[in-house]
């Protein structure tokens, strides 16, 4: 493998990682229906929005986009997703979890910073 499918392969565990942190956080706020509606709906929510809203040609997916968007608003979307998790978990009391997310997505991006810009120019 070389380093960006490494790359991907990082992101990948990064959104599975905001998605239950999202779950996580929704399950151990609420109780009654909320809790299935935050633990469970929130992140199908976001797995929607994440696989409906895409860039034409974005290199770090299939480059179908089932309702294109600007790579601005994707990026906006991308950095709500996982800013939505990394808050769940610290709000869960998941304090070494978020920061270790953090870190990652830092890494994350630095290595994808030829992403960062196209998507700022599309």
């Amino acid at each position: 493998m070389n380093l960006k499918e490494i790359n991907l392969a990082l992101r990948f565990f990064l959104e599975i990682g905001a998605l239950v942190g999202v779950g996580y956080w929704g399950w151990q706020s609420f109780e009654g229906w909320l809790q299935y509606l935050t633990g469970i709906g929130l992140p199908l929510l976001m797995m929607s929005l994440w696989g409906t809203f895409a860039v034409v040609g974005d290199p770090s997916r299939s480059g179908n986009a089932p309702i294109p968007i600007s790579g601005k608003l994707r990026l906006a979307l991308e950095l709500a997703v996982f800013g939505f998790g990394l808050w769940a978990f610290y709000k869960s009391g998941q304090n070494k979890i978020a920061l270790a997310m953090a870190a990652l997505l830092v890494l994350h991006h630095l290595l994808y910073l030829d992403r960062l810009r196209w998507l700022w120019k599309q």
